[in-house]
Order: structure tokens, then sequence, then C-alpha cells
């Protein structure tokens, strides 16, 4: 799992680590469809989280973003409605009762951007590859194998029940691609695979765009593939994604340098020149929680059950928000607000001072000075995980809570985190896939569940709750199902949802369809120009 993977939980920790590699494309994947430049340059200025363009590979933030630009998937989210998958190589599915068996008849006459036709094989290749490479994504495949049924179908076959493996597809990691070029280059579908260096270098896909040139550490030029036939062209000849912190980002999209800034701040936006730039902004699909551990030998007070509640009703949670800035919201549960089976905002937890100073007296912790841990270099959506630890520090002593806040590098804090050494934990986790689901890490038992030290044992009747969640196929009892194993959490669980932190999408006003995505971010082939 890459520092991202299964719940992205240290999606910018991999940005100190980049190494600049600048390779020009070549090859039939990038350079047959690339001649006509026509159309104009869009320029996206963005904070770089990029190892690599392969898809087999890829599992950062950037890396989805261009990659979705570059190729397509079976499945795809139309107008960003991630509730609801829809065809896009694949022309529909059928996901059998049991959810075992995923059925895909192909969309015909799709090509790739020599003008190669789409074929089954081609799709098997590239999901068997995937799987084969053993790498970041990999894991979105466990236990599934892909077979071709017919020359137009294709069937994925789980080893156990699997209902989100619709909402697993449309991962741009998933990107199905020209198995002839990738094989020529090196390409298997085993872990001797050597073709990650053509691919950081050629586009081999089907999307609206191919690569030009790639920096991984500064910039990414895509051009137009003029062999796309999918439903809609892409508007500009030209993308050109810069590496740019949010302090320029916001002078460059003001001066018309850029067209597209995707990584300021609620106060950032509060100074831009709305009669210049349009402004997009509303949560983003990251939770940030805080964790209490579960062992009484790593803290007496917060594996105290009535000392948990205590911290629960402590929180000032409307005033998190106003650190968090334009955009954010609470979280009701550990699901975002735009995922399926998320809570109504009318259930989400509520301060109650006086409740938490009883609580905590009847806990007899409240001698106990827990520390609070957090990585001290990270933000997200612009919010200091700093800020908020020293908030969150307040808002508990106001109830007589006391806490040492304990700051670390996010590399030496993400081992405490990881290996359950944390007493209080300051942590976010975003979706693999937005799917109900890949919140299960969150059960005792699960993966986050074990970090609290919070096991299976501990708490039967909500791993029960959880069990049936990871089971149930029908939609509206998916989302009862996972509405009550957040209610279980809120109520006895061991975590604390406290804030969805803003995305804010800024455009020149020529701009259009520049729609946020938790998966993608955008959708470099939706935007357009008036």
């Amino acid at each position: 799992m890459s520092v991202r993977g299964r719940g992205r939980s240290m999606a910018l920790a991999a940005v100190a680590a980049l190494v600049a590699v600048t390779v020009a494309a070549c090859g039939s994947g990038s350079s047959d469809a690339s001649g006509d430049a026509g159309g104009g340059t869009l320029v996206v200025d963005a904070s770089f989280d990029l190892k690599t363009i392969d898809p087999g590979r890829e599992y950062e933030l950037t890396g989805q973003m261009l990659t979705k630009g570059m190729y397509e998937t079976l499945l795809t989210f139309a107008n960003n409605d991630l509730t609801k998958p829809v065809g896009e190589l694949a022309t529909s599915y059928e996901l059998s009762p049991d959810a075992t068996t995923l059925t895909l008849p192909l969309a015909q006459g799709r090509v790739f951007s020599d003008g190669t036709p789409i074929t089954a094989d081609d799709v098997v290749f590239s999901l068997q590859r995937l799987i084969g490479l053993k790498g970041n994504p990999s894991f979105l495949l466990d236990g599934v194998t892909v077979a071709k049924k017919d020359a137009t179908t294709v069937v994925l076959t789980s080893a156990k029940p699997n209902p989100a493996l619709p909402f697993i597809l449309p991962n741009p990691a998933l990107s199905i691609v020209n198995s002839k070029v990738v094989t020529a280059h090196g390409g298997t579908t085993d872990d001797k695979d050597a073709a990650e260096g053509y691919l950081n270098g050629a586009s081999a896909g089907s999307g609206p765009y191919v690569l030009k040139s790639l920096d991984v550490a500064s910039q990414a030029v895509l051009t137009r593939n003029t062999a796309y036939n999918g439903p809609d062209k892409p508007a500009y000849g030209t993308v050109v994604i810069r590496n740019v912190k949010a302090a320029t980002q916001a002078l460059n999209v003001q001066k018309g340098d850029s067209q597209v800034a995707l990584d300021l701040s609620g106060d950032q936006v509060k100074g831009l020149d709305t009669s210049k730039v349009t402004i997009t902004s509303g949560a983003s699909a990251y939770t940030i929680f805080l964790l209490l551990n579960q062992s009484a030998e790593v803290s007496p007070a917060t594996s105290n059950p009535q000392y948990v509640s205590a911290v629960k009703k402590a929180i000032d949670y409307a005033g998190l928000l106003g650190v968090a800035g334009t955009g954010s919201v609470q979280p009701a549960g550990v699901i975002p607000s735009m995922i399926a089976g998320t809570l109504p905002a009318a259930d989400a937890l509520k301060q109650d001072v006086e409740g938490a100073k009883a609580d905590l007296a009847a806990s007899g912790m409240a001698g106990q000075k827990p520390k609070l841990a957090y990585p001290s270099d990270l933000t997200l959506g612009g919010l200091s995980f700093q800020t908020l630890a020293e908030r969150l520090q307040s808002q508990l002593a106001a109830a007589g809570i006391a806490v040492d806040l304990a700051p670390a590098p996010v590399a030496t804090e993400l081992d405490n985190y990881r290996n359950g050494k944390e007493q209080m934990g300051l942590w976010y986790w975003g979706p693999d896939f937005p799917d109900p689901s890949n919140y299960l890490a969150f059960a005792p038992g699960g993966l986050i569940g074990k970090r609290a030290n919070w096991l299976a044992a501990a708490a039967p009747d909500i791993d029960t709750v959880a069990t049936t969640a990871g089971t149930t196929v029908d939609t509206a009892q998916r989302d009862a199902v996972y509405q009550q194993f957040q209610e279980s959490l809120n109520a006895s669980g061991p975590f604390i949802p406290l804030v969805q932190p803003p995305s804010n999408i800024v455009t020149a006003a020529s701009v259009t369809g520049a729609a946020y995505n938790p998966i993608w971010t955008v959708d470099l082939g939706a935007i357009g120009a008036k």
C-alpha cells in the first residue's frame, strides 16, 4: 500500500520525496495522435503529489488526475454523481445477486490514441497487469480474477461478495491500456513488468488527451488526442499542469497566467477578485478525525468509555469549521457527505460542555493528561494540523480535559499511528473509491480500528453490523446498515469525526466544467471553454 493507499491516509507525505525526471513523449501511444495542437492552451496550477503516471502503478493525487485525462476506465461517474457508476469503455454492468460476479459488455468502435481498436484482450491484460504488478493500487482488485467471456464481454469474479466493485472500477489506476504497445515496451502481467519508463514518457490509452512531456517535480504537458472518439471532444489543444505553491496559484489565476487553481485555502479564496475568477467551494471527501487509543497500557484515560464520551461532548464542532474555512462541513459520521450511506447532518455529534464535565468526573480520569499526537508539517485543504490541534486542546480544556500536544514530522508520527502507539491521534482519511465499504476500516479489527487497538472482540455488536454492511447488496439496505454502523461508532467507538476540509477550485471566467471529484480532483477532459 502507498502512503496514500487504502484510504489515502497520508496523501501529502509523498510530495517531499519526489525525484525530478523529465521525459519527452515518444512512440505510438502519443506522437501518432498529437499533431493538432489547435484549440488554445489550458494552464492548471496544482500542488504536485506525483511519482508516476503508469496506470498500473500510480496512486497519488496528481497521478490520478493526469491518468484520468489520458486514459479511460470500464466505468465512470457521470456529472460527479458518486452514487451511480455508469459505462465508459463498458456500456453497462450487471452484478450478480451474490455480488461475486460482475459482467461488463464493452462499447464497440472505441479506439486507442494510435487508432487501434480496444478489445476485450486489452481489458483483461490491463486489469491482470494491475493485479500482477503488486503495486500501490493492486489491492483494489484483491481476490478478483479477470477473464474474457467472449470478444465483446469481460467478467470479473470476486472470491467473496464485493458489492463495491462497480465503484472501484472508475479509479484511474484501473485504466485500460493498449496491450500491444505496452507489451512491446516490456509490459507483463506480473512483477517482472518493465513498462513504467515507457509509460512515463508516452500515454497508451484512449482518453481525450495524450502525453507530450512530463517532469514529475514541476510540470506535465498534454495535447489533444485527435483519434479520441468518446462522447465529448476535448476543448483544448494543449493542457499544462504545473507544480505551484498555493500562494502563487492565487496570484497566477488572478493575473491570467493560469486558468485553474486547485489548492487554495478558504482564507486565500476570500481575497480573490470575483469579477475576474469563479470560485467553487465545497467540502472535500476527506474526513479529519480524532483517534483515542483503546489499550489501557497505552493510555488508561483514552481507553475509558466515559472519558471517550467526555471528549466527544467537549468539542466545539462549529468552532472547528471556523478554523477550517469556507466550504468545510462537519461530517455526521466517518463517511463524508457526498458518498452513499452518509448520515444526515442532524445526526452529527454535538457539543455539550456540562455533559462532558459529568462524564469526565464519572470516568475517574480527570487527573490524566494524554498526549495528542499529530503530523506537525501537514496541511489539508489549507487547514494546518498544528492549528487544528491547538484549537482542540483549548476546547477540551474548557471542559476540564487536559491534553499535551505532541507534534512530530509526518514521517515520524506516521509510524506511531500505524503501530498503535498514539494515545490520541489527529489524522485524516479519504476514499480509495467512493463506496461506504471503504470506511469499514474504522470497524473494530479494521485497519484503523487496529491503529486504535480496538479489536473485534471489544465491540462484537459493531463488528456484526460492519460484517453485514460489507456483504449487503441492495442499495437501500446498504445505506441503512452503513448508517447504523456510523451511529454505533458515534455512540461508543473510539473515533471522532471532526471536519471535512474544503475543496476550493478557482477558474478563469472563460473556463467551464472544472468540478471537484475526490478520486481524480478534476476531469481534465471535461473542462471546457466559453
